[in-house]
């Protein structure tokens, strides 16, 4: 019987999008192998790249909260969060759900290109 594939979110704040990008360019054989999923803009993006994504909303519009619910619910495995730290975005109580879920579900989750890097080199 086939293995299903595991899933990753991927999710950038829009001054983080490039530094995103890059990064998914440099790793791109890793993602392949996995099925992506995306807050819309973000999504959108990564497809420029040739890669599937399944786009949720954007994230001021409860895309990170579509997101926690699917980490809450077994459905994703690990998150890519590129979030700008410096800078205040109005759906912040949204964020922190998502930060606080993945804690609470022990998923992995990477807010800079650092921990992003470990998540590639340690998921099998």
């Amino acid at each position: 019987m086939k293995k299903a594939k595991k899933t990753i979110a991927l999710i950038a704040h829009d001054g983080k999008k490039a530094e995103l990008i890059a990064f998914v360019k440099d790793n791109k054989s890793f993602f392949q192998r996995y099925n992506l999923i995306a807050t819309s803009t973000t999504g959108k993006h990564v497809q420029l790249t040739g890669l599937k994504v399944k786009r949720y909303l954007s994230g001021p519009l409860g895309g990170d909260a579509q997101i926690a619910a699917l980490v809450a619910t077994g459905k994703c495995q690990a998150v890519i969060f590129m979030r700008d730290p410096l800078g205040m975005h109005p759906h912040e109580p949204d964020i922190y759900t998502l930060l606080r879920i993945c804690d609470v579900h022990n998923v992995p989750l990477a807010t800079n290109p650092a921990t992003a890097q470990m998540v590639v080199e340690n998921c099998p």
